[in-house]
Order: structure tokens, then sequence, then C-alpha cells
């Protein structure tokens, strides 16, 4: 089986319904790796990516929600505050 590459993806939302921000957040959640609230960490490969952009189009609001999913430099030294730690880049596996 071949390796696909996992990229470092930021993806954060603001969605104006309650009941869409729940069905956004709970959909993102079998991704994330990290962060909180309405910014994920999530660590995909193209075709997880494919899925993330497809999934929050079928649960949100064009006229009332946004969404934006930034893909990160992993070369690119990571700064931590507080409580933050990095970004978790080794295997992964989602039950």
């Amino acid at each position: 089986m071949k390796d696909v590459a996992r990229c470092l993806y930021l993806v954060c939302y603001d969605i104006a319904s309650p009941r869409r921000l729940r069905q956004v957040h709970k959909f993102l959640l079998g991704y994330k790796v990290g962060g909180q609230k309405s910014f994920f960490e999530c660590w995909l490969t193209p075709a997880e990516l494919k899925d993330v952009r497809h999934g929050l189009r079928e649960r949100m609001e064009n006229r009332e929600d946004r969404a934006h999913i930034f893909q990160l430099d992993p070369r690119q030294r990571t700064q931590c505050m507080g409580l933050a730690r990095p970004a978790h880049g080794g295997a992964l596996m989602i039950v």
C-alpha cells in the first residue's frame, strides 16, 4: 500500500445556526488532531481534504455561514503559548 502524504490544515468556521454549528462541529471531530472551539488542526490526505470540503458544503448555509481552510507550512517553527501544544505530525489512527 502506497503511503499518502498528509498536510497540516487549520479549519476555522463561524456558523450562524446552533443546529448547523453542532453538525459542523460533530463532523470535524472525526478529522481533528488538535485545536479548540471553532479552530481545528487537521492532518489530511488529499482525499480527506476533499471529504472535508464536501462535508462542510453540505452542512453550511452559504448566505449565513463561513469556513476557512488554511494549509500550514510544516517547515515553520510552531510557537505555542499557555496550554497550547504543537500539532501531532506522526502516525494517525482514526477509530
